[in-house]
């Protein structure tokens, strides 16, 4: 059974870096052709689409965040992680990591998410 799951601080200050955490269980993160996409859900929104890392680390950012957007993992953990520079309250949201098949546009596994607000 594929379980993943995301952890970080549940509140951020504006202009500080937002770091979240997933750890995959029940599959290997360089699994070949796996997609590990990091997607948020701002409240009251649609689900927002920030990026990926692959298999094999290579990485993807969605242009919408303005190049404020890291991912990274360790592959000794099998966790993947985020991190989102200067923050404002529009980065509000929760936070899921998901899979996805190479191939494939369907996320097969979502954590359960976690929630990030951004407030002084």
């Amino acid at each position: 059974q594929v379980q993943l799951q995301e952890s970080g601080p549940g509140l951020v200050k504006p202009s500080q870096t937002l770091s979240l955490t997933c750890t995959v269980s029940g599959a290997s993160i360089t699994t070949n052709y796996l997609y590990w996409s990091w997607i948020r859900q701002p409240p009251g929104k649609g689900l927002e689409w920030l990026g990926y890392i692959s298999y094999d680390g290579r990485t993807f950012y969605s242009p919408s965040l303005n190049g404020r957007t890291s991912f990274s993992r360790d592959t000794s953990k099998n966790q993947l992680s985020l991190q989102l520079s200067a923050v404002t309250p529009e980065d509000t949201a929760v936070y899921y990591c998901a899979r996805v098949v190479g191939g494939s546009s369907l996320y097969d596994y979502w954590g359960q998410g976690t929630q990030v607000t951004v407030s002084s």
